[in-house]
């Protein structure tokens, strides 16, 4: 089963249209895999961070926040190690102590640049990524929460903290100023897509709120591609403590529609004793999957080994975690035999079209 499930492996330049749909560290690790895979891949990255480096950079400049962008960015990167070192590099002193080199840079290209997805571009250029990188939108937005006893805070930051001192669970989250207008291009990605992809990621910080502007969801409706949620493996503490992988996809389709997606993915890999109390003792826990509850969601889940542990936290490992969304894909398409030099691949279509 392993050997003929390995054979659906295309060509990179040939791999499936993948459309990213997120933020935060979880989408960067997930690009570096997919990469891999395909050529062909857009990351479509919220821009409601207000912490943080980008936070500064975001108060002093009025530009949208940089670092989920640059976390992207150099995942697909393919420069030398010396410049990804540099972006990587965080002054220690100063009045620049803690802000990354890769965030100065971008600010610097959007300084001189006519929009802020127009310097994201230029930066793409100079590091010569796989694929492309996209804001959601150029609008200047925040984050909103409102929890379940009525409490709202603004500023995806204050977030965790206030939903500690309310002791309850969040209600919605909405951007401020309302229905922002998204990117074009990444409609347009989203729409064109063999495969959309929302998550891994904070719920309600990096992934919901793309789904807040203005085209994302009608684009996501709009596109035939295969329609995949990644779910977290763990609970994260000040935001979705208790939650069950169908908590995470209602409230998903409360801040879109019902529907938008059909298949939510799983971790099946085991996590250690000791590595899960430790997450008990900051309120974090394993991911319950409610089969039946997600069913009544209209969504199947799919359980794979996708995460492992590293230096003590869970994490989705990049490699594992790419493979099961190329096989996932693969899977559940007609797979037409290449031609060539390519002929012991395939081509990659869905029935009836070219998605699903």
């Amino acid at each position: 089963m392993e050997r003929q499930r390995a054979s659906y492996r295309l060509p990179r330049a040939r791999g499936p249209r993948i459309a990213a749909i997120g933020g935060g560290h979880g989408l960067s690790t997930m690009l570096r895999g997919l990469k891999q895979y395909t050529e062909n891949i857009t990351a479509i990255v919220t821009v409601a961070d207000d912490g943080g480096g980008s936070g500064m950079l975001r108060h002093d400049l009025g530009m949208p926040p940089p670092g989920d962008i640059r976390n992207c960015l150099e995942a697909l990167a393919n420069t030398e190690p010396l410049m990804a070192e540099l972006l990587h590099y965080r002054f220690s002193d100063g009045t620049l102590a803690g802000q990354s080199f890769g965030n100065l840079f971008l600010a610097a290209l959007n300084g001189i640049s006519p929009s802020f997805d127009q310097a994201v571009t230029r930066m793409s250029e100079v590091l010569a990524i796989t694929g492309r990188v996209l804001p959601v939108t150029n609008a200047n937005v925040q984050l909103e929460a409102e929890f379940e006893n009525g409490v709202r805070v603004v500023g995806e930051s204050k977030i965790f903290c206030c939903k500690k001192e309310q002791d309850c669970r969040i209600r919605q989250v909405r951007l401020l100023p309302e229905h922002p207008r998204a990117l074009r291009a990444a409609a347009e990605a989203i729409e064109n897509a063999d495969m959309v992809v929302l998550g891994p990621g904070s719920l309600y910080t990096s992934i919901i709120p793309n789904l807040l502007v203005d085209g994302i969801v009608e684009a996501i409706q709009a596109s035939d591609g295969l329609k995949v949620y990644v779910c977290n493996v763990m609970t994260q503490e000040g935001e979705t403590e208790g939650y069950t992988a169908a908590d995470h996809i209602a409230a998903l389709f409360k801040h879109s529609v019902p529907g938008l997606f059909s298949l939510c993915l799983t971790n099946s890999s085991p996590i250690p004793r000791g590595v899960a109390a430790r997450y008990a003792e900051e309120g974090a826990e394993l991911i319950r999957c409610d089969r039946e509850r997600c069913a009544e969601l209209g969504v199947e889940i799919v359980n794979r080994p996708v995460a492992t542990v590293e230096n003590g936290f869970v994490r989705h490992e990049p490699g594992h975690l790419a493979r099961e969304l190329i096989l996932l894909h693969a899977e559940r398409s007609v797979r037409i035999a290449g031609a060539g030099s390519a002929g012991d691949f395939y081509r990659v279509e869905q029935p009836g079209g070219r998605g699903r």
